[in-house]
């Protein structure tokens, strides 16, 4: 155990609610067993009896956006099985947060700013890249134009992870069969408004212009189902206050950021592991 490590575990912590509370931003704590996960394949949530631990609170904190609440943001434990390794870890805690009135761009804006706060001397402003230049260039092909889920997620983690340049990066704007719960962009329907940032190439975080469309929504989710049980995945159940609520949303945006491998780029610790307090 480094305790030095921890220590700077708990300066990030702090300076992660100093940042949002001081872009009036409301933190809010949602359950953390729920009963009906998001049906996204290659995301698996442990059991709890008959309900389910959260890979994620995207669900939960859009229904708050839907009651009226403007901007959010939570800290606190996922869970996903079978994630285990020197980046990732079946319990980990995550940031999410939500603007009313916002797309991916302004939260893009929101990580640039946070990542700077946590982690002074990084560049601004961060590069933007493309998913389908990076594919174009890296690996050889167009995935917009050309989809193919396996070779996408294959040469993801083979030909674009690996040759992702130093220092701070978005990939921009995905195939939209790799953003499930993503709106799509009014100029190329092929392409959702999702972006991921990448610092010296470790992944940190996922961002939408939330989709508020009920039924797409659930046509995403019913095709999502599906291929989970093709692939013999565990089968969820569709959230209906979820898909009943998201027709009040507001156009909105919001992120997913790993607390603990913000910590690991702090501290330059090697393996998630070394952040975290030992069981």
């Amino acid at each position: 155990m480094n305790l030095g490590f921890i220590a700077e575990r708990s300066r990030v912590l702090r300076e992660l609610r100093v940042f949002f509370d001081g872009r009036g931003f409301v933190e809010v704590e949602t359950p953390v067993r729920i009963p009906a996960p998001a049906p996204e394949p290659h995301i698996d949530c442990p059991a709890s009896g008959n309900w389910f631990l959260r890979a994620s609170p995207e669900l939960q904190m859009k229904k708050l956006l839907a009651a009226g609440m403007e901007r959010i943001y939570q800290i606190g434990p996922c869970f996903r099985e079978g994630e285990c390794g020197r980046r990732h870890s079946p319990e980990f805690t995550m940031l999410e947060w939500y603007r009313a009135n916002a797309d991916y761009m302004r939260i893009a804006d929101d990580a640039e700013s946070l990542a700077c706060a946590i982690l002074p001397g990084l560049p601004r402003p961060f590069r933007r890249i493309s998913v389908r230049d990076a594919y174009i260039s890296l690996a050889g092909w167009d995935p917009v134009a050309c989809w193919d889920a396996d070779r996408f997620d294959f040469d993801m983690a083979a030909k674009i992870e690996p040759n992702m340049p130093e220092g701070p990066v978005f990939l921009v704007d995905y195939p939209a069969p790799a953003a499930s719960l993503s709106r799509l962009k009014a100029d190329d329907l092929r392409v959702a408004e999702r972006w991921e940032l990448y610092i010296d190439g470790l992944e940190l975080a996922n961002a939408f212009t939330e989709l508020t469309d009920s039924a797409e929504q659930r046509r995403r989710f019913d095709a999502a189902r599906k291929e989970r049980r093709a692939l013999g995945e565990a089968e969820y159940p569709i959230d209906e206050d979820f898909l009943d609520a998201l027709s009040r949303m507001p156009p909105s945006g919001g992120a997913a950021f790993g607390v603990d491998r913000l910590v690991m780029l702090a501290c330059d610790a090697r393996d998630i592991g070394d952040v975290r307090c030992p069981i």
